[in-house]
């Protein structure tokens, strides 16, 4: 398949990632943010920027059903691309759907991001599989958790993921030179990050416009230092 946009770290493709990843070689991590389950609307600061949809798709609803039979069997074959290494940040509402985790963790947001039937809903969970490649000795002092009041860039993506968190779970679940693949790509934050901390990434997103905000976004110099 021909990639949308490819570079000497990274390459995207513009498909159904059901299809696209058995295609492709092994990985050393996959790390993605998918769908949440959440039927598309939220009542968050981001969702109202752009109508109250948090995950505008054209071509699917991001519900509870997408997330039992898209999302979790597509990220289970990722995992098996990646000899078992990943992290995913499932949301809330859809997080017992996914295999149990070798550990987890969570973004803290004092500011909280809506509410739950229980309160506010203040932490966003981060599920980590296989082994890190940052054992024996640095392991002891790798967070799994951070507390996060870092605002997303808007740049045309409803549910944008914040720069500096995802480059702290790309160095957590990676060394340099690795490749990450995030099949549920949205506008790249995942590849971004880690073009800027020297390894390689692949990129599968479903919906054209946010692949060329991706494409955007891979083409610029160095985001952060």
């Amino acid at each position: 398949m021909t990639p949308y946009y490819e570079d000497e770290a990274v390459t995207i493709f513009l498909g159904d990632c059901r299809e696209i990843l058995p295609t492709l070689g092994p990985v050393d991590l996959v790390l993605t943010d998918p769908p949440y389950g959440v039927s598309g609307a939220q009542n968050t600061k981001t969702a109202k920027n752009c109508g109250g949809r948090k995950n505008d798709y054209l071509s699917v609803v991001d519900s509870v059903e997408l997330v039992r039979t898209v999302v979790v069997p597509t990220f289970t074959i990722a995992l098996e691309k990646s000899n078992g290494r990943g992290i995913v940040t499932p949301g809330n509402k859809c997080l017992t759907l996914y295999p149990m985790p070798a550990a987890f963790g969570c973004f803290y947001q004092p500011a909280s991001v809506g509410l739950q039937p229980w309160g506010r809903a203040d932490g966003q969970p981060i599920l980590y599989y296989g082994k890190s490649p940052h054992g024996g000795t640095g392991l002891p002092s790798q967070s799994c958790s951070w507390v996060l009041t870092e605002a997303p860039e808007q740049n045309g993506h409803p549910c944008p993921k914040p720069f500096v968190a995802w480059k702290r779970l790309v160095a957590c679940g990676s060394v340099a030179g690795e490749t990450i693949i995030d099949p549920f790509m949205g506008s790249g934050t995942t590849l971004r990050a880690a073009k800027d901390l020297g390894r390689k990434a692949i990129g599968i997103e479903i919906e054209e416009r946010y692949c060329e905000i991706a494409a955007k976004r891979m083409a610029q110099e160095v985001m952060f230092p």
